[in-house]
């Protein structure tokens, strides 16, 4: 199986055809392998899915031996949105050959994101005319409320989950985008970890596969 993106790929244990996808997007500077620590867990009790972690399309500006969706160096809003939307472009097209080459309905596919692979699993899943089931965010942001509000066409289920001593991407970043959602009456569900960094701790795992049952089983 071959994707535009170089992917680690974990195939359903049950050695089966999968019935659902989840595509985990790393953060800045790491790469799929980093990610797929997630799915080596999630795969002993999702046991017909297929998991799909993609490498950034980008070199990393600072770290030569990982990936960007998209520079975050030195940068405005502006030119960040526009970079994101290139990167968007390519998450697209990937999930678009999951789509097709597995030969699933759309609402069986999820989008799972740490950090900047969050920002752009958020934007990318939201301006889908075709819904994709859910999306579960670690420990980002959206990249810009003003344009994703305009840019709205579908609301899969979302869970975003956040570390309140996070000093790589602000808790605040987590609490203003639960107002966002609030503001335009979009249910989402939320879980902030105590005394918890830019990670994904042991719980937070345990709270994303629960979330992945639910919407793809």
């Amino acid at each position: 199986m071959r994707f535009s993106l170089n992917t680690t790929i974990i195939n359903p244990i049950n050695g089966k055809k999968p019935k659902n996808a989840v595509i985990l997007c790393h953060g800045y500077g790491g790469d799929g392998k980093d990610i797929s620590i997630l799915a080596t867990y999630w795969k002993n009790f999702m046991q017909e899915t297929i998991f799909i972690c993609p490498d950034a399309p980008e070199k990393c500006a600072v770290n030569p031996n990982g990936y960007q969706w998209f520079d975050l160096i030195d940068e405005s809003l502006e030119q960040i949105l526009s970079k994101s939307l290139v990167a968007e472009i390519k998450l697209n097209q990937l999930i678009d050959e999951v789509k097709e080459n597995l030969n699933l309905d759309i609402n069986k596919l999820a989008l799972v994101g740490f950090s900047q692979g969050c920002m752009i699993s958020l934007q990318t899943g939201l301006k889908r005319t075709d819904q994709i089931s859910s999306i579960i965010g670690y420990s980002g942001k959206i990249i810009s409320k003003d344009h994703l509000k305009k840019n709205i066409k579908s609301k899969p289920n979302i869970m975003l989950m956040h570390g309140d001593r996070d000093e790589v991407v602000n808790i605040s970043s987590f609490l203003e985008a639960k107002e966002f959602f609030n503001d335009i009456k979009y249910p989402i569900s939320s879980k902030i970890f105590k005394n918890c960094e830019h990670r994904i701790p042991t719980e937070g795992s345990s709270l994303g596969l629960q979330f992945l049952k639910k919407n793809l089983y």
